[in-house]
């Protein structure tokens, strides 16, 4: 009741599952992701199992196609079954139990020399929808994992999706070091549990979570010398804030200010911000 994709980065640093459905919650099921370990997705009648027993063949240096197959010889209802599985090193697999409602189908492919990706869906308008998925993830090369699946996804929605219309979408994105302060491998870790759009307010969502809960880049960063720290000390007050620091834990962007409290440099976007300039 479900389309969706798995997949690794080209830069091979990368994993991540994107999902939609008109199911409650369907990033509560569906998505399982671990950083230097791969991804995996199931669905259709979805074992939950699946996920935790993906992952751990994978960490026990399976290959996407032997963890797969592992799971599914012992799973006495395969044939109501669907997953998607990427492994360390980009290798893909897809599986479609015989009884899953149609349309059902998937496919795999590889993206690059690391990246691959698993794209499969059940209860679809047709196969146009992974066909669909499959041409937006291939024409989104060079963008982030998490823009990449996202459009990949938008893309199936845009085909016909699920059949019997939309209720939810989720976005999961691992990759070493990426989470709040540095201190865990989630990137991106969105669900959208019932909208009437959820494949758009998922999108939303990682646009704030790219400003929240993204580190910038050295590209983004603009150093803080004497005169800007003056700047930014007299704008946080003009808020109603003791210091600058104040500002930047009120505001919540720690992810876009270098500690301290006189920070080496700051995110261009955060500064257009306090400055009233963004768009």
């Amino acid at each position: 009741m479900t389309f969706s994709i798995v997949a690794r980065s080209d830069d091979g640093e990368s994993w991540g599952v994107a999902v939609a459905s008109k199911f409650l919650a369907v990033g509560s099921a569906v998505p399982a992701a671990a950083a230097g370990i791969g991804a995996v997705a199931t669905q259709a009648d979805a074992n939950t199992s699946y996920k935790y027993l993906g992952l751990a063949h994978l960490d026990d240096g399976a290959t996407a196609q032997v963890a797969l197959d592992r799971l599914v010889e012992d799973d006495e209802d395969r044939e109501h079954r669907q997953v998607g599985i990427v492994d360390s090193d980009g290798n893909a697999a897809t599986f479609t139990g015989a009884e899953c409602f149609a349309w059902a189908g998937g496919t795999t492919g590889r993206s690059g020399e690391r990246g691959g990706y698993a794209i499969q869906g059940n209860i679809l308008t047709g196969p146009e929808v992974v066909e669909a998925m499959e041409r937006a993830w291939i024409g989104a090369e060079g963008r982030s994992l998490e823009r990449r699946l996202l459009a990949a996804l938008a893309a199936g929605d845009e085909a016909g999706g699920d059949s019997r219309g939309r209720q939810s979408a989720a976005l999961l994105v691992v990759r070493d070091g990426a989470g709040y302060g540095g201190h865990d491998d989630v990137a991106v870790d969105l669900r959208v549990d019932d909208h009437a759009d959820p494949v758009a307010e998922l999108t939303r969502l990682v646009e704030l979570n790219e400003l929240y809960l993204t580190a910038s880049t050295p590209e983004e960063q603009v150093p803080v010398d004497d005169a800007l720290m003056i700047e930014l000390e007299s704008l946080a007050k003009a808020e109603g804030k003791d210091s600058f620091r104040e500002w930047v834990g009120s505001e919540n962007y720690e992810m876009r200010v270098a500690p301290g409290l006189r920070p080496a440099w700051i995110d261009r976007r955060v500064l257009a911000i306090l400055r009233g300039d963004a768009q």
